[in-house]
């Protein structure tokens, strides 16, 4: 497992993306994962050459996550599935300008019973793979979140485990515990069961009803037989703690600090 715990900047959201890395430096950031999300981030291609020249400026590493709102590969309306596979494919471009480990990928939603989850993963597949097409050259790996909550999820825990089995070694997983804990599904052993191509780890907890993003403990999440599989892991794999805007950022120094305890010093 890396050791060099990331912080992604979402308690920053909305405020200026070089500043916000800035600040998560001064709390003991050792990487970030940036967000595309919100104003300063429209524009991208304006803004890119720029921005990059000023965060790979700064000593730390980083990590990219397309814009999580609004978008979704496998929606029912064409014009969204294409204008999402374009945000994505600017998100790993951006990824190579920095030198990001990877791209986080959303597989997309499935929003209503009315709609075939069948066809919804097979888009996502069809997605996916395209835009390994678009990582591969770049040297960009991609990294596949199981999201959705409340049926809106493309898969179960069985199906999701299996997704990648026929998508491009360019992309792994990215295992939200988050979002696991909130459709019951066995963290422990989803990370065992993916910990061959586990890339990354989404950090946060939550009571149960709502992805609220708490810091760890805070939530209903059982963290000890997490901790106990996330210890199995042996590859690469990078921990991203991942808490709601507005948290105060000396939560993350202490979440920081719990993996440190809980993982490597033992």
């Amino acid at each position: 497992m890396n050791q060099n715990i990331c912080y992604s900047d979402l308690p920053l959201i909305t405020k200026d993306i070089v500043t916000n890395v800035e600040e998560l430096i001064a709390h003991g950031a050792e990487k970030v994962e940036l967000l595309m999300d919100g104003d300063k981030w429209d524009d991208m291609e304006l803004l890119f050459e720029g921005v990059a020249s000023r965060l790979k400026a700064l000593p730390i590493g980083y990590t990219v996550h397309p814009p999580a709102w609004d978008t979704n590969l496998t929606s029912e309306n064409k014009a969204i599935r294409e204008a999402s596979f374009a945000e994505y494919k600017k998100a790993i471009q951006f990824a190579a300008m920095i030198g990001a480990d990877h791209v986080v990928i959303h597989p997309g939603f499935c929003f209503s019973p009315v709609f075939d989850k069948k066809l919804a993963q097979e888009r996502a597949r069809y997605y996916v793979n395209q835009l390994c097409e678009v990582a591969r050259p770049l040297n960009v790996k991609l990294v596949v979140e199981n999201v959705g909550y409340n049926g809106s999820s493309l898969f179960t825990q069985d199906e999701f485990i299996r997704f990648l089995d026929s998508i491009d070694e360019t992309a792994g997983y990215l295992i939200d515990i988050g979002h696991a804990h909130l459709n019951q599904w066995d963290i422990p052993r989803l990370i065992r069961d993916t910990k061959d191509r586990l890339y990354a780890i989404h950090i946060h907890d939550n009571s149960g009803a709502g992805d609220e993003h708490l810091a760890i403990g805070e939530g209903t999440i059982q963290w000890e037989d997490i901790f106990e599989a996330m210890r199995e892991i042996r590859n690469d794999c990078q921990l991203i703690l991942e808490y709601a805007p507005n948290t105060p950022l000396e939560k993350l120094r202490v979440g920081k600090e719990r993996l440190a305890r809980e993982l490597f010093a033992k």
